[in-house]
């Protein structure tokens, strides 16, 4: 498949939580490969470690990576503040981190209701606080929320993601329309079955089950993390630039 280069996003400040691994790695390298200054977060320090030592060789400008609990909404500051240090103001933000633990209705306590909100909603909402004004001052910018199909489909195993998600669409839409006389556009992205190792190993063990859910998509190709990372190298780039509070699914074409 021929790359698509964006000429815009060289040298463009692209900061990406949750991207030590699965799709979060895919943006980190899709930025990257476009000669953009990139930092991201993730609390696997292993995993960012090893893909920022990876893209140091062969990327012009080796990313940044800093370890982070984005449960923790004074850490996660802190690390913005590092990266606003480092690359200076933001012209991307990619809200990416999340967990899509399975659960059952019943099973829930307030403890774990608390936790799957923090690490799939709070952050995306204090990430963006954070960044709004670096992109105030640069005139102009673009923030990608990660939402799920989940959540739209009624997906039974996933209650609190699912609510969580949808809440991401509204935040998505509430906030473009606060932000966007300073021309900063906010998205959001729902991927549809994405088979990432964690995917994998942790829920889609099963060929034949993966098979079976791909014979619903219109479309009968494996949806891919570089699928996601596509979309999200176009709502950041200047073609979208009259593009805001949407979210674009890419699954497909999902029944």
């Amino acid at each position: 498949m021929t790359k698509t280069s964006y000429a815009g996003l060289a040298d463009r400040a692209v900061l990406i939580t949750g991207g030590a691994s699965g799709i979060g790695a895919a943006f980190v390298r899709a930025f990257a490969g476009q000669g953009a200054r990139v930092a991201f977060l993730d609390i696997d320090t292993q995993a960012g470690e090893a893909l920022a030592q990876e893209l140091s060789k062969i990327s012009s400008a080796a990313p940044l990576f800093v370890p982070c609990d984005l449960l923790d909404i004074d850490t996660l500051r802190g690390a913005m503040a590092e990266v606003h240090r480092s690359l200076g103001d933001a012209a991307v933000l990619v809200n990416n981190a999340a967990n899509d633990q399975r659960q059952g209705l019943a099973e829930v306590t307030p403890a774990e209701f608390d936790w799957m909100i923090g690490v799939n909603l709070k952050h995306v909402f204090f990430a963006a606080q954070s960044v709004v004004p670096q992109m105030r001052a640069r005139g102009g910018g673009s923030i990608i929320n990660m939402s799920s199909i989940a959540w739209m489909r009624g997906a039974p195993a996933l209650p609190v993601y699912a609510a969580a998600k949808a809440a991401i669409v509204g935040f998505t839409n509430s906030l473009a329309r606060s932000v966007g006389p300073d021309r900063i556009r906010v998205n959001a992205i729902a991927p549809g079955m994405v088979i990432t190792e964690r995917q994998r190993r942790l829920w889609y063990p099963d060929e034949r089950v993966i098979a079976e859910f791909r014979t619903r998509q219109a479309i009968p190709d494996a949806v891919t993390p570089e699928d996601i990372a596509r979309m999200a190298l176009f709502l950041a780039s200047d073609e979208s630039q009259r593009i805001t509070s949407q979210c674009f699914r890419v699954d497909g074409g999902l029944a």
